[in-house]
């Protein structure tokens, strides 16, 4: 039986697992158990920042998503960036990601957001299939950044 719910910081080895799975998928990201690790705690350590979300089965994590909260002064409210949506390659195709997915937009709602925005990689053609079946939309809007270390 599954079971959704909020992470705690007891799941972070968990969640790092989780993580590696999604960034040996990712082109531009690196798997690094410390890093993941630091990231999650400092989430846990500013509730108001973030939630993450875990699906669970067996007593063990096997998806998670996170949601990151800013103020959008476009909309004059708060806003989601949906980040780390990953289900454990063995439970795909069995509704876990729609099930996260609808969590993650509930609790964005619930926090007062009206809009989230999400990043895949511009080759990930299942993954944008998949957003799309659930009501988000391409933006002509291009993500650009610059690494400050």
């Amino acid at each position: 039986m599954q079971t959704l719910r909020h992470a705690t910081p007891e799941d972070i080895p968990d969640l790092c697992a989780l993580l590696a799975e999604l960034f040996g998928q990712e082109a531009e990201f690196v798997a690094d158990t410390a890093t993941q690790a630091r990231g999650l705690r400092g989430i846990f350590d500013a509730p108001d920042s973030g939630d993450i979300l875990v699906l669970v089965e067996e007593e063990r994590p096997v998806g998670m998503v996170s949601l990151l909260y800013l103020t959008s002064t476009a909309l004059g409210s708060r806003v989601a960036l949906l980040e780390d949506m990953v289900v454990r390659p063995g439970q795909r195709g069995r509704g876990c990601g729609s099930l996260l997915l609808k969590a993650a937009i509930d609790c964005a709602r619930q926090r007062g957001c009206r809009r989230i925005t999400l990043l895949t990689d511009g080759h990930n053609l299942d993954a944008q299939r998949f957003y799309m079946q659930h009501g988000f939309a391409g933006s002509d809007m291009k993500a650009m950044r610059l690494m400050l270390d």
